[in-house]
């Protein structure tokens, strides 16, 4: 299972999981949602207390991640398979331009 902290401007807003059954989660942090109630990071996941749930990587996720010749130098410097979104995503999108980053959660050993 592979998670990132998603951070909005400075703010921890949530985690992203991709789960071992191939699912993707998104919950916002409980502190986020209370302090941070009007500050959304995409109109499609508003700012709530329930687990935001796909088969596939969110649309908005999906826009951070880079494309064309950047995905190429990305997926060969890393070793990323093009198609391993969560991957790409946990390793390009740290210091993103705009509002949105994702920080990688080291996976603990055995989980």
């Amino acid at each position: 299972m592979r998670s990132g902290k998603v951070y909005y401007k400075d703010n921890l807003a949530g985690t992203i999981t991709e789960t071992n059954e191939g699912e993707y989660v998104f919950r916002y942090d409980q502190h986020y949602v209370k302090d941070h109630h009007n500050d959304f990071i995409t109109f499609t996941m508003p700012v709530a207390n329930i687990p935001y749930t796909d088969k596939r990587l969110f649309p908005f996720f999906e826009g951070l991640i880079p494309e064309g010749w950047l995905l190429d130098i990305a997926s060969k410097n890393w070793k990323i398979n093009k198609n391993d979104r969560m991957g790409l995503l946990l390793a390009c999108c740290q210091n993103c331009i705009g509002a949105v980053s994702v920080e990688p959660i080291p996976e603990l050993d055995g989980k």
